[in-house]
């Protein structure tokens, strides 16, 4: 997908929200579309991809197509997005796919298989516990993981410096920074279901 086109799906999530057809809360991406289309070209469609809840992007760069991904969000699915087919997962609890994502990375050591996991997780996330366990047991196993930080400089709507310190800086962690197109929940506008 090009970033015009990233661009483009959140717009018609957004709009879906707003007309009260989405029966759930959204979290939108923006301003990140270059770096996640760097990033996916080197995952390969048989890859595992765990994210966060803020996933649209993730799901449409990983092949799962734009009506399918649509239907569940206006289903109200859009934090919890589950694509066995695809080996796609999200979760609303921060840091929720952590240790699913090692549990998936280490099953495919053991088993030999060529494939690898991709754990997407925000700043937030990055400065709890549950990584630092995650990271520290992928690394010293040698598992086929990579953890992507998405930093945006946010815990939900606090800066993450105030918050938690600085973010992580170790082994097979990629970060990169990006500056917030849209509030942490929804669009800015309140809709009443």
């Amino acid at each position: 997908m090009t970033r015009e086109e990233l661009i483009a799906f959140e717009k018609r999530v957004a709009e879906a929200f707003e007309a009260k057809r989405v029966k759930g809360p959204v979290h939108l991406s923006g301003n990140n579309e270059d770096q996640l289309i760097r990033i996916f070209k080197d995952i390969h469609p048989e890859d595992w991809i765990f994210t966060s809840y803020r996933n649209h992007y993730h799901a449409l760069l990983h092949g799962i197509p734009e009506e399918k991904l649509f239907k569940a969000i206006c289903d109200g699915r859009s934090m919890t997005l589950q694509f066995l087919e695809h080996r796609f997962f999200s979760t609303a609890i921060v840091g929720g796919q952590l240790s699913i994502a090692v549990g998936v990375a280490a099953a495919l050591k053991r088993k030999e298989e060529n494939r690898k996991v991709w754990c997407f997780l925000g700043d937030m996330a990055a400065s709890i516990g549950a990584f630092h366990d995650a990271q520290e047991y992928a690394f010293c196993n040698q598992l086929p993981i990579t953890f992507i930080v998405e930093n945006n400089a946010l815990s939900c709507d606090s800066p993450t410096k105030e918050c938690w310190g600085t973010g992580p800086n170790k082994g097979k962690i990629e970060v990169y920074y990006y500056k917030r197109q849209h509030p942490h929940v929804g669009t800015g506008n309140w809709v009443s279901f």
